[in-house]
Order: C-alpha cells, then structure tokens, then sequence
C-alpha cells in the first residue's frame, strides 16, 4: 500500500514588524496523516500509535471536538455545514504528533481533498496555552497554481502579545514533495506579523521516526517552552500586553462563507 501519510522535516519562522521587531526560527517536524490511514499505520508501525501511548501518537481528542472515534464525521459535519460536497473526500492533517505522550499544536490543518486531489475547504484548527481551541472552516473557491489563499476574522485569543481586533491570511501550498503554510496578521494599522511553516517530504516509516526522535527529542516539550522563553524576550522589549479574555466556549467553530472569502482578497 502507497500511504498517503508523510513525513515533513522543516522549519518555523515568525516575524513581528509592530512596534518592535522581533523575529524567531526553529527546525521542527510535522506529520500529515491520511485520517483514512491510522488504523492502517498503527498497525503496521511500532513507533506510532492511534489513541494509544507509543513514541509518536495521534490522538482524536487532541482534535475536532474531542470525541475519540468520530474526528472524520466531525470533519464531514463542518464541511456540510459550509456547503461542501464530502462524498469520497480524502481528509489529510498536518500537525505536531505526541511525543512520548506530549504535544502542544498551535495550528493544525486540515486539507479536505476531492477524488481528483483537488483541495475543497481547509480547516485551521487554532489552540492556544489556556486548552482553548477554535476552527476556522473555509472551502476552496479557486486554485491558482497549487495556491490557496484565504482569510478569516480572528476569533481565539492566542498570544498576549497580539490583539484580538485582527485578521488572518492564509497562504498554502498542498502538500507534495514539500508544504509550505503562511500566515499572516493584519490589525486595524496593517501587516502586523507572520508566521510560516516549510518543509520536504519523508516517507513514515520506524526507522524514519527514530531518526527523527534522535535528531528532534522531545520537540513538543520544546515547542511550548520556545512559546514561553519567545514571550519574555517579547516582554522585555517592552511590547503592550493584552489580557486574556475565556472564550465563550473552550472548543468552537466558524463556518468562513466563499461570499466572505471574495470579498475579503478582492
């Protein structure tokens, strides 16, 4: 069996521009997974389990709305929901696995693709360090050379460093031999930061995932201790801090129209 699954080696770069410069780089990994493929990978790898404790994992209820077994159906339900067709769709994730039982996803992203491979909706699931989760749902409506570029209202505090007045940008390019995801953030001044994601395709295999525990360990304790040491650095040049406000509810979700989408990138 082919897996349409992969493994993406690559870097995370973010640049705040407002009012002080800051900017960040680390090498990190994501796994895209074929949600149609989990049973298959984790019987077949020992070092990646579903729903289960192993080296690598991916768990339902890191994801959606929680419920363990029901992430493809809770995928199709937004889809409907925003006016896609969902018949014989292949739903890809890419996004931090756990390791050793730890993860922390501040995006993952969901491509729901059609059977001739074309993206139909992507969605930007957003978590932030208060277990908060919201995802934004926003069908494709057009593919200029592989690109896809949409925009939404933000709906989820996520750094107390940004405010919540704000819009985001998004700007992919599906996965293949590499992927590539842009963010950017505009507030009511403009272009305030960006964030990207790049990297090269490898097939998931045991001997792939060792190597890249060696040469990546603990990379999600990681990922949240850069969060925190980033903030300092970010406080003590004296950037505003906005306070954090709950949600309304700890996991939401915001159907974006293709209405929304035309005339927002006119």
């Amino acid at each position: 069996m082919m897996s349409r699954s992969a493994l993406y080696s690559g870097q995370v770069c973010h640049v705040r521009f407002r009012p002080r410069r800051h900017r960040l780089s680390y090498r990190v990994f994501s796994l895209l997974l074929d949600l149609d493929e989990l049973a298959w990978l984790d019987s077949k790898l020992r070092l990646f389990g579903h729903n289960r404790f192993a080296l690598f994992s991916f768990r339902d209820s890191d994801h959606g709305n929680g419920e363990v077994g029901a992430l493809r159906s809770w995928v199709e339900r937004q889809l409907s929901e925003a006016g896609v067709d969902v018949k014989q769709m292949r739903i890809r994730v890419l996004c931090y696995p756990r390791i050793l039982g730890y993860v922390f996803n501040p995006l993952t992203v969901f491509y729901c693709e059609a059977s001739d491979g074309q993206v139909r909706a992507v969605l930007y699931e957003v978590c932030n360090t208060f277990h908060e989760r919201h995802t934004y749902v926003i069908p494709v409506s057009d593919d200029e050379g592989g690109a896809i570029r949409q925009s939404c209202v933000k709906e989820l505090y996520v750094s107390p460093f940004v405010p919540m007045d704000c819009r985001y940008e998004f700007n992919l390019r599906p996965p293949g031999e590499t992927v590539f995801v842009g963010i950017t953030e505009n507030d009511c001044d403009g272009r305030l930061l960006t964030a990207v994601f790049s990297g090269e395709r490898e097939e998931i295999s045991d001997k792939r995932l060792f190597l890249t525990f060696l040469k990546h360990p603990m990379m999600t304790v990681k990922v949240m201790g850069a969060i925190h040491w980033e903030a300092l650095k970010i406080w003590l040049k004296g950037m505003p801090v906005h306070r954090h406000r709950p949600a309304d509810l700890r996991v939401a979700t915001t159907i974006v129209s293709r209405f929304e989408q035309k005339d927002t990138l006119a």
